[in-house]
């Protein structure tokens, strides 16, 4: 009889385990088809960005792959600098602002004040990267005492003779991004410090117009973004820039480990947080950069961020939803 109990509760055993684990299979089958069914259903909407030319390339290529998966959510992607896509931001005019650098105080109030609430996201590396016509034999490096007599106001003319004596007595001619652009502020913050720009300087928010300008002048200088100067690398020349511990040109390398310096910086997204929660579309989008960033910025000379900190910034995505 025991014999028998024994068996017959063993079965038993074996068919609740056999339940249990055909349940589990069903659930994870479930679950899987609800993900495919997520990442594959067809989404409509109109999405805004504008902010960074410096940010423009990643998000560019980001959109164009995002068209081949949801063609039915049109995204437009301006490029007017950073501080003009914020002011679109605070306008309402757009989803999301692309920043070459961090939000400034005044512009986090004027957004609190509009009562709007937004998540900072962190896309890649950038190395802020000066450049002088190929023709240029002289400028092997430039410190950056040597950047700030160059780009200064001081009321003088500027010859390259000022900066080293035995470089030739030429005048300078200048090439700067826009006082809009992000890449103009951080070059102020750690080359000018503060102080005003040399008014002769041609300026453009478009660095492709300072890269024709750099292109052909001889005694031209310029600075913007990695992409940009590796997307022409064939008709400029790089400056290596001694930050104190001798001249360091930039590459993925340099700019990630930050030796790179002062130069190095990180490029930024800004998303409002109600466009996450109320239009699917905005989600589903900001999702997709975070998970395809790493390859597409490297894709279009930047460098991206370790794998942890694309995950983080899913992981808060999934809160803000």
């Amino acid at each position: 009889m025991k014999s028998f109990k024994k068996l017959a509760l063993t079965a038993i055993m074996v068919g609740v385990l056999a339940f249990t684990t055909a349940c589990n299979a069903q659930e994870t089958q479930n679950n899987n088809s609800k993900k495919v069914e997520e990442e594959t259903k067809q989404l409509q909407g109109e999405i805004k960005i504008d902010g960074s030319s410096t940010v423009f390339p990643i998000m560019e290529a980001v959109v164009e792959e995002y068209g081949m998966e949801q063609p039915g959510v049109k995204v437009s992607v301006a490029s007017s600098g950073t501080g003009g896509g914020f002011e679109a931001f605070i306008a309402g005019e757009t989803d999301l602002s692309n920043a070459s650098r961090p939000i400034k105080d005044e512009e986090k109030a004027k957004l609190e004040e509009k009562g709007i609430d937004y998540t900072e996201l962190k896309l890649a590396f950038d190395g802020l990267t000066v450049v002088v016509n190929k023709e240029n034999d002289w400028v092997d490096y430039l410190t950056i005492d040597e950047l700030k007599k160059i780009w200064v106001e001081d009321g003088t003319v500027k010859k390259w003779s000022d900066i080293r004596p035995e470089w030739p007595d030429e005048e300078i001619k200048l090439f700067s991004p826009g006082t809009d652009s992000g890449t103009y502020d951080y070059f102020d913050e750690v080359v000018l410090e503060g102080k005003p720009l040399a008014e002769k300087a041609a300026l453009s928010e478009d660095d492709n117009i300072l890269v024709q300008g750099v292109k052909g002048e001889k005694n031209a200088i310029g600075y913007f973004g990695y992409a940009y100067y590796l997307e022409n690398k064939n008709n400029l020349k790089v400056v290596p820039i001694d930050g104190g511990n001798g001249p360091v040109e930039p590459n993925n390398k340099t700019i990630e480990s930050s030796e790179y310096a002062p130069l190095s910086r990180p490029l930024f997204t800004y998303v409002k947080n109600i466009a996450v929660k109320d239009k699917e579309e905005v989600y589903h989008f900001v999702k997709f950069v975070l998970e395809n960033c790493a390859d597409l910025s490297e894709d279009v000379g930047y460098v991206k961020l370790p794998k942890d900190e694309y995950n983080k910034q899913l992981k808060t995505l999934e809160e803000l939803k």
